[in-house]
């Protein structure tokens, strides 16, 4: 039967519930154990799905479709369980479901009410997620205090009081603040978030103190004296300069070794092997070099909007041996003042994102890093972004757009699809004005590679499977146009319907793709699409300084050998600031063609 690991979090937000969970129990599953982590979030909505990157922070897809929480990703960068739609659960699930419940009758007339109906379902929802799994690390969202968590919180205490303390154990993450005008470590504050615990029922066994030294033995032994907890089980969580180094250093503290004696599981017949993460720490700590990414995007303004995408440059780093150091540039800022900030990167990336605002300096950079031959990589809306450059700029299709932005573009060469197939056989349909929460082509699917592209020699196989999250899609009536042009298609479906790859031939290394292969990248694997973007930026700085013949090159303009074309390489001259700039010459195109609707995958 599984043991249940609940961690909680006080005094303020934001101090690294998931880190943790995630740390431990990646140490857990290095003992040999079977883990699995859920996030439990008090937020009224049924998922994050429709909330607004600066709200919320990233929203991460499943394998099996789920829009979740970020912290879902952490737990698929630290342990090898997929985690899936059953591992984060909102307070608008759990309502929805009781809701749904009492209109059917299930509750035979009962007044409905929180104990024991939405708490008993929150058990409910707890105890199906751990199936199959020695330990279960449930983390719950929110600080403690705050009148949203109180139902998950009651409901964690029943589940200690129905299941007993030998299968349950607490862990609360608090700040041990510093201040720095009286050089004195302070303590109350993790006195009264316990209190405040205990208030409702809830002992912590275990304590991490995030703090940004070491927690000194006096403290511990406050801590521990006025929180009823063993100085034993009084740990420092340190700030760190990279999350994994962790697992390392919980372990060093025995963070592990105290978890699992409280669980009943005897931490020194089952032994730990820590040399993935050593190695993963090492060449952190070892780069042969660095690269500079430029991300083009739309919320930059906040980390926590693209953690995956830069956790996956960090991993692709790791195999590539080079640091990788990302400059966050506004897209807005691109359509206001040009293409400047990006001269001085040494690739370019422009990922996801959703509605028309800073588009077009998304299309700017695209444009940027075809002309001056600086590799690549667009990522969903990125993707979509270059389509439309290279439609507009060297098929010269005048207004060619999405119809996410102009509904009546001259030329929609990203269009709405209105019916797909998922995986499973199941027929999908959408429609324009519809819902907008759980209605994109979301999760994983296979996609084929076309052999001799980028695309696969990166993957090194024919098939991959990757995971979506987009609700617009390339415009097939515009396939032979493009191509003609010079576009290349190098991954479709496995039904070969829907592009799910663009590439350049005659560019050194410039790739697009409708998926998010960040939500398939960790520390210790990588990911491939991701350590090629990074060694093309490798080549890229070193010719561009001239490391291979001693000949200084100028900024931006690198002479860059193509992969197998025969290309002299020689970089063109500069887009200009008007990446939006049309010409007539696309009527011939549009009148071969016909007027372009909407996509439409042939059955």
């Amino acid at each position: 039967m599984p043991r249940y690991v609940f961690i909680t979090g006080g005094v303020v937000s934001s101090l690294g519930k998931g880190i943790a969970s995630s740390s431990l129990g990646a140490l857990l599953e290095a003992h040999g154990l079977r883990v699995t982590l859920v996030k439990l979030d008090p937020y009224i909505n049924v998922d994050p799905g429709t909330m607004n990157p600066f709200e919320h922070g990233e929203v991460y897809v499943t394998r099996d479709g789920a829009e979740t929480d970020l912290d879902l990703g952490h737990y698929e960068r630290f342990v090898r369980t997929p985690m899936g739609r059953n591992n984060n659960f909102t307070t608008g699930q759990i309502y929805e479901s009781v809701i749904r419940r009492e209109r059917r009758g299930d509750y035979l007339g009962s007044t409905v009410q929180v104990i024991p109906h939405i708490t008993d379902e929150i058990k409910s929802c707890i105890a199906s997620s751990a199936e199959g799994s020695d330990v279960a690390m449930v983390e719950i969202g929110g600080t403690v205090g705050d009148i949203e968590s109180l139902p998950f919180l009651e409901a964690i205490r029943q589940m200690a009081f129905d299941l007993g303390r030998a299968r349950t154990l607490f862990i609360h993450l608090t700040l041990v603040p510093y201040i720095a005008t009286s050089g004195e470590i302070k303590t109350k504050p993790t006195q009264h978030s316990v209190k405040e615990l205990r208030s409702i029922g809830i002992q912590p066994d275990l304590l991490l103190c995030r703090t940004d030294r070491p927690l000194p033995e006096k403290e511990r032994r406050k801590i521990a004296l006025f929180t009823n907890v063993e100085p034993r089980a009084v740990f420092t969580a340190p700030d760190v300069d990279t999350i994994y180094r962790l697992p390392r250093l919980y372990h060093e503290q025995g963070v592990d070794a105290v978890a699992m004696e409280r669980l009943g599981f005897d931490a020194e017949r089952r032994a730990i092997d820590l040399s993935e993460w050593d190695e993963v720490v090492a060449r952190l700590d070892n780069p042969d070099g660095e690269v500079v990414v430029g991300m083009v995007g739309k919320y930059v303004h906040l980390a926590d909007s693209y953690k995956s995408l830069n956790e996956a440059l960090v991993h692709a780093g790791i195999a590539a041996r080079t640091g990788v150091r990302v400059e966050l540039i506004d897209a807005e800022e691109i359509e206001r003042h040009g293409c400047a900030a990006l001269e001085r990167v040494d690739c370019v990336l422009a990922p996801g994102g959703f509605g028309s605002r800073g588009v077009e300096g998304k299309v700017q950079a695209a444009r940027f890093a075809r002309e001056r031959r600086v590799p690549f990589l667009g990522i969903c809306l990125g993707m979509q972004a270059a389509v439309i450059e290279f439609a507009r700029n060297a098929a010269a299709l005048a207004g060619a757009n999405s119809t996410e932005f102009d509904r009546d573009a001259r030329h929609p060469v990203i269009a709405l699809l209105t019916e797909w197939i998922e995986g499973d056989g199941e027929v999908q349909h959408r429609e324009d004005g519809g819902d907008l929460g759980g209605t994109m082509r979301l999760g994983a699917q296979e996609v084929a590679l076309a052999p001799g592209t980028r695309a696969r020699e990166a993957y090194g196989e024919p098939v991959i499977e990757e995971r979506h999250r987009h609700r617009y899609e390339f415009n097939n009536r515009y396939l032979d146009p493009l191509r003609d042009a010079g576009l290349v298609i190098s991954a479709t479906t496995v039904d070969g319907e829907l592009v799910e790859m663009v590439e350049l031939s005659d560019h050194p290394w410039y790739v697009g793709c409708q998926f998010h292969p960040e939500f398939t990248s960790n520390a210790r694997d990588g990911h491939r699409l991701f350590e090629a973007f990074v060694r093309a930026a490798v080549r890229y700085r070193e010719l561009r300084s001239g490391a291979h013949d001693g000949v200084p090159r100028e900024p931006g303009r690198a002479v860059l050998p193509d992969a197998g074309n025969g290309s002299d390489g020689d970089s063109v001259g500069d887009p200009g600031a008007d990446s939006g700039s049309d010409s007539g010459a696309g009527d011939a195109a549009e009148s071969a063609s016909g007027r372009a609707g909407l996509a439409q995958p042939v059955h």
